[in-house]
Parts: structure tokens; C-alpha cells; sequence
């Protein structure tokens, strides 16, 4: 909420304009915010489509009608890439959708995929003039980021952003997830001659192996990497940057420059009785094996267990990807356990609510402290400790405490365990003179994305721990400006 002190800056005079011209255009602000389709929720909990269904023209252009283009539009400082929010958004009314989607390609490498996963709720909308001034809901600003991105893709008419005659420098990039993917295409919009490097068969990193379709389909990450490989950037798969290639060997094959994206893909577990049981797996795994090596087809080299009885721990938007996913393969129930309350959850609000459409079990304030097996090894029952909230954390969410003597028994066969990942070290051991946090995470330099005085940089997972897609890709978007600074001797 915008505070009394920011109130009293030299831009006082410019917020009681813009609220005196939000008055004035009170046609717009009298407009409800739109409300986007859905696949009913017992069709859609059934298969793979896509839950939203996006906007039709005219409800996206009555939406960017509530655009009120403020004179301070403190919605660009919320995104992380910093994307002309006001002009894409007008672009938009005017009906020039391809020039809309032409403006976020000026900073967003991934706008149809940042429209549909982002939590824009905490990031842009919650900086919109909407919410902080006028107490209504704001612009469904990733709606019309989708919309625009959609449109232009199913016209045929896909921009390529412009680029700069090549400079013949040589940048890798560690890993095509969206930190990588949003640094590659600002270096090549530079003139760098860029070539990004995967471990796995396919593109995408994270937004191919742990976003299920239902949320993300794989056309459209497609398309976005397409976009770069026509901006000039190359693609190597089933390459492991520390094994099948070494730091020695890209400085030898001509790399000035490198930047690691290759995200946290090390998943944590809880250190409890029972977790090594068969069918107790984590999230990564879960996923990875469905969403990108087809584990749920009968022929499947890595086929996946389909459990009847699912426990999902966790809270995040990873574990509602995960339980959301085992309600798809036929699990009669599909359980969150949560240690804290609803309230306290890090997944987004809309991936809660669509959960409990689909008949998602919310077992919140419980934590598993044991899970015991069959004969043959395989998952039975867990136990669950009931927990209160008690005094706010770090976090500023409020501490789990046990109820002490207070457990429950709960029947499973399979459980999913989604409580955080970590960086793998094959990077920070395999690189010389790299430091590492305590939990694995690369140290750069926050300013310029740099480790150290190395012409390396580094973002996304890798630094962060786990976080989101739109802050991994400003950690890209900012390495790429700072590593052009350093290459270009300024």
C-alpha cells in the first residue's frame, strides 16, 4: 500500500492529478474487472487441456478501457522486466494487438508464458493505481499480456525483435530455463553471438519439466524459443555443462562471457521415518518424469506410479501442480498437507482455487512426522501432527507450532514431497573460484548479477533458491546488461 511518506514527495502533486483524472474518467473506473473462462472443473480435472481459456477481443479490449495511463505508473517499477505496462495495455484498446505484443517483446523474451504463470497479483497489479489509491481491483494486467501474446501467435504474424549487427563475441548460457532464455535474447538483441547449453533432451527447463500442460502448454514455450532462434541464438541439448563439457573447454572454444541459469533442480526432503519407502518420491521427480518423459504412457521407459491414495506436502505452486496432476491420473484422493494455515500458502491464489475445483483436499496445520510401509516396501499410512501458529518468522508468515500428544493416521500409497529445492553443485564444483551459500546458492554481486570480478554471471534458481519465472528472467535481463558493460570495457 502506498505510504504516507512516498505521499510526500515532489510526486504529490502528480498522484492528485492522476486521482483527480480517475474521477473525472469514472466511466472507467465504474468497469468491473473481467473475469476469464474456464474448462468446468470436472472435464478439465480429467485431462491435460488448458484450464484458462484466455480473453475474446472484446473483453480484453473493454478490460484495457480500465487503464487509466497514470502520470506515475508505479505498475512498470512492480515487474521484474520492467515492461511498458500503460503502452501495451493502450495498444490494446486501440485494437493494434500486434503492436501490443510487439511492446512487451521489448523487455519480455517469454510474454505468453509470463501471462499465464506470473503472480502478477503480487507484482504489478499490486502495484496498480487501482489498488493503491483507489481500493478496486486492479487491471487484469497478466490477462492482456496473454491475450496480446495469443494473438499474435495464432495470427501467424510473429515480430522478431530488432538486433543489432553481430559483434562476433561469443557468450554460453548455462540452461534454458527462463533466466537463461530472457539473458539470451537481450545479448543477442546486443549483437553477441550466443549459444545456450542444455542438460536435458528438450528446451525449457523448468517451464518444460515442472509446469504441468494444464497450466503451461508446451506450444507455447515453443514458439517463445522459436522466437529466439530466429533472433540468432543456438540451441545444444543433452550437453552437462562440468561433465560433457568443462569451463576450460568453452574458454578454449572462444566464450568471453558465461552466464548459469541451470536453476535448483536438487529436491529437499523432511529427514523423517520412512521417506526412503517405496513411492515416497519428491515433486521434481514427479513431475519431470510426467511432464517431460511421458511416464504415465503403459510403454514409458520411466512409467510413474498412479496412486489412488495421493499426499502432496507442501504448499507452494509446485505442490498444487503436483496434486492437480495426480487428480488427472485417477487419484480418488488427492490430499495437501500444509503445516500452516491457507492463509500463510505461497502458492498463488487462483492455483488454490482451481485445487479445490478439481477436488483437491486441503489438509492444512497438519506436517508428517512418519510414514510406515507394507511387507513388500511400499507406502501404507503416514502421521500427521497437528500444528497451531504461533509468532510471525523471517518470512513474516506465522511459525508452525506442534500440539503436542495431538497426531493423526492417515492411509496413502503414494506421497509427494514438495517442500523446496536446492541448486545442484555439479556447477559451483566443477567452475573455479565460486562461492556458495550455506544452501548451495551461487554469490554474486545483487547489483550486476556477477560473480566475483569473473566476466561469469549467474541467475535465477541458481542464486535464488527457488522463486519465481518473472524474477529469474530480471536476473537474466540485468546479467545481460551488465555483462555488456564489463565486454565492452566501460
Amino acid at each position: 500500500m502506498l505510504t504516507q511518506e512516498y505521499l510526500q514527495t515532489e510526486r504529490k502533486a502528480e498522484w492528485r492529478e492522476a486521482l483527480r483524472k480517475s474521477i473525472k474518467n469514472k466511466e472507467r473506473t465504474d468497469i468491473p474487472r473481467v473475469k476469464m473462462s474456464e474448462v468446468d472443473a470436472e472435464v478439465r480435472s480429467r485431462n491435460y487441456d488448458e484450464v484458462n481459456l484466455g480473453l475474446s477481443t472484446e473483453l480484453a479490449i473493454n478490460e484495457a478501457k480500465r487503464c487509466l495511463d497514470c502520470v506515475d505508473p508505479t505498475c512498470i517499477s512492480g515487474c521484474p522486466v520492467e515492461i511498458n505496462i500503460p503502452k501495451f495495455i493502450k495498444n490494446i484498446e486501440r485494437g493494434e494487438f500486434l503492436e501490443a505484443a510487439k511492446t512487451l517483446k521489448e523487455t519480455n523474451t517469454l510474454p505468453a508464458v509470463c501471462g499465464r504463470v506470473c503472480p502478477q497479483e503480487r507484482q504489478c497489479e499490486s502495484q496498480c493505481f487501482y489498488t493503491l489509491k483507489l481500493k478496486k481491483e486492479p487491471v487484469a494486467i497478466g490477462y492482456l499480456e496473454r491475450f496480446a501474446a495469443d494473438y499474435e501467435r495464432e495470427s501467424g504474424n510473429i515480430s522478431i525483435p530488432k538486433v543489432v549487427s553481430t559483434n562476433g563475441i561469443k557468450i554460453a548460457v548455462v540452461g534454458s530455463g527462463p533466466a537463461g532464455l530472457a539473458f539470451a535474447g537481450d545479448m543477442a538483441k546486443m549483437g553477441y553471438d550466443v549459444t545456450v547449453f542444455e542438460a536435458l533432451h528438450k528446451l525449457g527447463g523448468v517451464l518444460r519439466y515442472g509446469i504441468p500442460e494444464f497450466r503451461l502448454p508446451n506450444e507455447v514455450v515453443d514458439v517463445e524459443i522459436d522466437g529466439l532462434r530466429k533472433m540468432g541464438v543456438r540451441f545444444e541439448t543433452n550437453i552437462i555443462v562440468g561433465k560433457t563439457i568443462s569451463q576450460e573447454d568453452l574458454k578454449t572454444n572462444g566464450f568471453k562471457g558465461i552466464f548459469i541459469g541451470s536453476g535448483a533442480g536438487l529436491p529437499n526432503f523432511m529427514n523423517i521415518p520412512g521417506e526412503n519407502l517405496n513411492g515416497v518420491l519428491s515433486s521434481n521427480e514427479y513431475l519431470t518424469r510426467i511432464n517431460l518423459m511421458q511416464a504415465t504412457d503403459s510403454d514409458s521407459d520411466t512409467p510413474v506410479q498412479k496412486g489412488k491414495k495421493v499426499a502432496v506436502i507442501g504448499g507452494g505452486n509446485t505442490a498444487m501442480d503436483a496434486v492437480r496432476t495426480a487428480r488427472r491420473l485417477g487419484a480418488e484422493r488427492a490430499m495437501i498437507v500444509y503445516r500452516r494455515s491457507e492463509e500463510e500458502m505461497p502458492a498463488r491464489v487462483e492455483e488454490v482455487k482451481h485445487a479445490k475445483e478439481e477436488g483437491i483436499e486441503f489438509l492444512t496445520l497438519h506436517n508428517p512426522i512418519r510414514y510406515e510401509g507394507s511387507e513388500c516396501g511400499r507406502v501404507q499410512r503416514m502421521e500427521l501432527q497437528r500444528m497451531k501458529l504461533g509468532e510471525p518468522d523471517q518470512s513474516g508468515r506465522r511459525r508452525p507450532v506442534e500440539i503436542e500428544g495431538d497426531t493423526v493416521w492417515i492411509d496413502v500409497d503414494e506421497v509427494i514431497v514438495s517442500v523446496g529445492v536446492s541448486p545442484n553443485p555439479l556447477i559451483p564444483q566443477s567452475f573455479s573460484g565460486m562461492e556458495v551459500t550455506k544452501w548451495g546458492t551461487i554469490v554474486v554481486d545483487e547489483d550486476t548479477m556477477r560473480v566475483g570480478e569473473s566476466e561469469i554471471f549467474a541467475g535465477g534458481d541458481i542464486v535464488r533458491g527457488g522463486a519465481t519465472v518473472i524474477l529469474a528472467m530480471g536476473d537474466g535481463r540485468k546479467a545481460a546488461m551488465e555483462m555488456d558493460k564489463v565486454l565492452m570495457g566501460e
